[in-house]
């Protein structure tokens, strides 16, 4: 009997592993005034995750620790917070801040801005500058609702350049994203146009809401309020163009927000709706099984 039930409770043991494989457990819960928040990123310099809220919130960024407390809040001056969309790095831990959320695709004031790292325990910073850009695919302001596809939740800073990737709002959605390049200098910009890739039909599994590369460069994730979409072994700086796994988080919210943590961690964070999310996550790429993309 003794070796039965060490058998049986094995089983137990293997099976409620895989059933909860890939399912996310809070890490911590974000503090009560930051409810809306749309991106963060991670700083292994200081071990602090920074973080910004949407349109309606203060033009603010906020760095926490792995208690989830507020370290320091910072007020970006001559700024207004049209719509805060994500926060991105550079190799040298200067921080962008991405006023570019979109949705009504009525916007011509889409902009960028840079937060010097010489400020990061001020109370105050000014952006060392401010970068504007346009699409030239946009002709109407805003299109028609079928094209729709101008809106943008995430992006991340590489080699001098922002990398932008849209969240389709269509009115028959089709699950497009699309990848625009920008220079990360001062001045207006053209968006460059990379690739674009169909990720599904579903709003939940597909309409993109963050995105972030690895700090070896070898793979970017793009975050949905179900899933994570990895690319690898892209060529060049087309990131769309390289081999695509789908891993489902078994786990609904309104996630906004993701950033490698290392080589093979991540951080999520999930909107406060209701008595839903207000959270941040951490997740090992090795604990959720990948998928093909069909």
């Amino acid at each position: 009997m003794k070796n039965y039930f060490s058998i049986y409770s094995l089983t137990l043991l293997v099976l409620s592993c895989q059933q909860d494989l890939g399912k996310l457990k809070p890490f911590f819960s974000l503090p009560n005034n930051l409810k809306e928040v749309s991106g963060v990123v991670y700083l292994p310099e200081t071990d602090l995750l920074w973080t910004l809220e949407d349109s309606g919130n203060d033009n603010k960024i906020y760095s926490l620790n792995s208690d989830g407390a507020i370290v320091n809040e910072i007020t970006i001056a001559n700024t207004a917070n049209v719509d805060w969309e994500d926060i991105a790095k550079d190799k040298q831990g200067n921080l962008y801040i991405g006023d570019f959320g979109n949705n009504h695709n009525d916007r011509k004031n889409l902009c960028i801005y840079k937060i010097n790292k010489k400020m990061l325990n001020a109370k105050e910073a000014t952006p060392d500058y401010k970068v504007t850009f346009y699409y030239p695919e946009q002709k109407d302001f805003p299109p028609k609702k079928k094209e729709l596809f101008y809106d943008v939740e995430g992006f991340f800073e590489l080699n001098n350049y922002f990398y932008l990737f849209t969240k389709d709002r269509s009115k028959d959605f089709k699950g497009m994203t699309s990848l625009y390049k920008i220079p990360n200098k001062a001045g207006h910009h053209k968006a460059e146009l990379l690739g674009s890739i169909k990720l599904g039909k579903n709003y939940d599994d597909a309409a993109i809401t963050s995105a972030t590369i690895s700090p070896d460069n070898s793979k970017v994730i793009l975050l949905s309020h179900s899933k994570i979409w990895i690319f690898k072994d892209f060529k060049s700086d087309n990131f769309l163009s390289g081999d695509l796994k789908m891993g489902d988080l078994k786990h609904y919210s309104q996630k906004e927000s993701i950033a490698f943590k290392d080589a093979n961690t991540i951080f999520i964070a999930d909107e406060k709706v209701k008595k839903t999310g207000g959270n941040v996550y951490k997740l090992n790429l090795d604990k959720i099984k990948l998928e093909t993309k069909p």
